[in-house]
Order: structure tokens, then sequence, then C-alpha cells
């Protein structure tokens, strides 16, 4: 016999931004390792360190365009009394072979070319008449001036890229320096973005009453692209359960994340609820404004994270529960957004028990932000002018002018 007094019909306890954001990461293990060639890298995270296998630069060079000298020969050169010395050689960029400098004699050498065997400084150019047989030099340099020593940059075997590191061009520039015709790298994740509703329309169709343009897909493929993951987009799901899982079906092979926005909340026509609830995805309220309906889990093997259909909301709880987890799944080393502290220009409210990100407008110069546009989940045009998120706790219930906060500074 049940003891109907223990039973409770309370609505679960709604999950602080912190135990939403452990559970979403939980759901992403990292990604396989694979090797690349270096042109394919650009954004990745490297898996491996990667040493120099050979010093920078490899071989002494001259730094400018001028002659190559031993510099004993020039004792007492000066603008008055320059010394003349027979030129024996030019030595371009890229000359493989490396005919020695006999004393008394001079190379005409341009910027990156080989130090000749014996010589020990370089005259610019500038200080000389530029002769190409006999060079009048007019400046006694001082041993090793204007020459790259092999090595100077990197010694043979130094760790020039640590595993984790984002792959920008001048990390790229470093590897082929050293190379590296291809990289170990983590692949990068693979999303399928996903928008239901059958109120979307693509832009550029005209619109029937009761129809919007469809946003939300791009603008969360983009932030995945953002972020280091590669997005598919399925656009303009139906509100149909049967429908709607049919159309996700082919895509979950090759998926390692269902991104959804959209028919999360308690409404009468919640296809993404629906399809998922009780198939290894939770629907649970997060205490955090805006984008309070999250759900996550694993459908069919594949995780799943599900968004609030509002734009803003939408766009938030990406940065808030997903962007970080997409970083660590691919490898990278830098996951979380820069924090910085600011003071507010303008006053604020915020709701009592739910952490808030408000979007703002940081100006490092004074270091302080101001609000772009209000709470409300549907400013989008507000959300595009920001450049900040200004994480308000969730004890915090108004800010004054001139308080202290914490801004997460976006792309």
């Amino acid at each position: 016999m049940v003891d109907h007094r223990s039973v409770s019909n309370s609505p679960a306890p709604m999950l602080s931004v912190d135990e939403h954001r452990a559970t979403v990461a939980a759901l992403l293990p990292s990604t396989p390792v694979e090797r690349r060639p270096l042109a394919e890298c650009l954004g990745l995270a490297l898996a491996e360190d990667l040493p120099a296998a050979i010093p920078l630069p490899p071989f002494h060079n001259s730094a400018m365009d001028g002659y190559a000298v031993r510099v004993e020969d020039l004792a007492g050169a000066g603008a008055d009394s320059p010394v003349a010395l027979p030129v024996a050689e030019d030595v371009p960029a890229g000359r493989v072979d490396n005919p020695p400098l006999r004393p008394g004699t001079a190379h005409r050498i341009m910027t990156g070319a080989q130090m000749p065997p014996g010589a020990d400084g370089v005259v610019p150019v500038e200080l000389t008449d530029g002769g190409v047989e006999q060079v009048h030099i007019q400046r006694e340099p001082s041993p090793g001036a204007n020459v790259r020593r092999a090595g100077d940059d990197v010694a043979r075997g130094t760790v020039v890229l640590t595993h984790g590191t984002t792959l920008g061009a001048s990390q790229i520039g470093v590897a082929a320096a050293v190379g590296a015709a291809e990289l170990a790298v983590h692949r990068p994740p693979r999303v399928l973005v996903l928008s239901t509703g059958s109120e979307l329309v693509a832009p550029g169709v005209p619109l029937q009453p009761g129809q919007i343009y469809e946003s939300n897909g791009a603008m969360l493929a983009a932030a995945v692209r953002q972020a280091g993951a590669e997005a598919r987009l399925l656009r303009f799901v139906p509100d149909d359960v049967a429908e709607f899982q049919a159309e996700l079906e082919p895509h979950l092979a090759d998926t390692d994340l269902v991104l959804t926005s959209g028919g999360v909340s308690a409404g009468a026509y919640e296809v993404v609820k629906d399809a998922f609830e009780g198939q290894g995805v939770e629907f649970r309220k997060v205490a955090v404004q805006p984008g309070m309906p999250q759900g996550a889990g694993s459908y069919r093997n594949v995780a799943v994270v599900t968004l609030p259909g509002n734009p803003v909301s939408s766009m938030v709880s990406f940065e808030v529960f997903v962007r970080s987890a997409l970083r660590a799944c691919g490898g990278h080393r830098v996951r979380e957004r820069v924090r910085v502290r600011a003071t507010t220009t303008e006053a604020a409210d915020s709701p009592e028990g739910k952490r808030q990100f408000r979007r703002g407008r940081f100006a490092p110069d004074s270091g302080s932000v101001s609000w772009a546009g209000g709470a409300g989940s549907h400013l989008l045009a507000a959300m595009a002018t920001a450049d900040c998120l200004v994480d308000l706790p969730a004890a915090t219930t108004r800010v004054e002018p001139g308080d202290s906060v914490t801004a997460l500074l976006l792309d």
C-alpha cells in the first residue's frame, strides 16, 4: 500500500548554471586524433607537441642587403677614409654552394643568404658605394653585425607548439618553418544544427501571416564554426514527432552532437521535447536568464543538447553551456571566454535566484560596460551590437552605476 503522504508532486528543483554546464561537458568526449596536411589545420587543435626538426634559422644568414666581410679587413674605415675591397662573389638568398670569403675581399650578399665561411659581419649597402666589382666601405662593423645566427630563434629539438594549441596563421607558419608537412590534430566535432517550427521560412521567401524568417539555425551554425567545430544545418524540421525523427535518423552516424533550438518548453507543440523525452534526453529548468528551459542527454548514442527557441535565449545558452564543451571536445587548451572586471554605466535589475547573462558593450579604455538593449530574449538586433555578456550572480537582484561586474568578452 502506498503512503500517499510521502508522495510529492512538486517539480524538480532548477539546476544551477554550473550543474548544467557539467552535464553538457560530460556528453562530449575528445574527438579522435588524425594527421592532416598543414594547409587543412587552420583553427584545429594540435594533438601532440611539435618539436623543431631543425634550428631556426637553419644556418647563419645575413640580416641585411650589403656585403659580407672580415671585420679585421675594415679597421679604420670611415666616411672620410673608406676601405676598398674587391667583390669576389654574389650571394643571393637561396644559393646552395657557399664559397668561403678570402681575406681582403668582400661578398655582395642579400638578406637571408648564407653567410660565407670566414665572414664575421655584414656591412649594409647604405654604408657603401654599392660597387659590384669593387666596393668602398665607409664604416668598420662590429663582429657579428647584421648576422642572424643559426638557432637564434629556435634550437633543434625545442618544442615550438604544445598540444592543445589552436592553430592560427602564425602557428601554421612556425610549423612550416621547422619542416612539418602535416600535423596530428583533433578532428573537429561534427554538429548537426536543427531548427524546428512550422512557422519558419527561409530568408528571401515572402512571409505569410503567422510566419517568421528562420534565424536560429544560421546563427547557431556560425557559432559552432567559430568555436572550431563543423556545422551542418538541417532547416525547417516540422512540428511532428515522427517526421522529426525521420529527418534526424540519416544524420546520426556521422554526428558528435545534435544541437536544436525551439520546441523544449511547456507548450502543446514542443516537438523536440516530445521526440527526445524518455529516449535518453532529460529536460530541466535551469536557474538562468535568458534560457531557462534546457535539455541534454544522449539519443541513440549521440549527444543531444536542446536550446530554447527565442533567438537571444538560444545564442546566450550556446555561449554559456555549449561553446566551452565543444572547445574541449575538439582538444583546444583555451576553452573559455576571456573574463574581465568592469564597472557598470547604468542600473539594471536581475531576477532573484537566477544567474543573468546581460548583453553589454565593453569599453576597454575606461573599463566600463553599458547595456546592449534590454533583458528580453527576443531582442536579437540588440544582441548583434553586444561584444560581451555580463555575468550577474543568482544572488544579485540589482546593479547600480559604478558597480563592479564580470564580463565575458565575445568575438
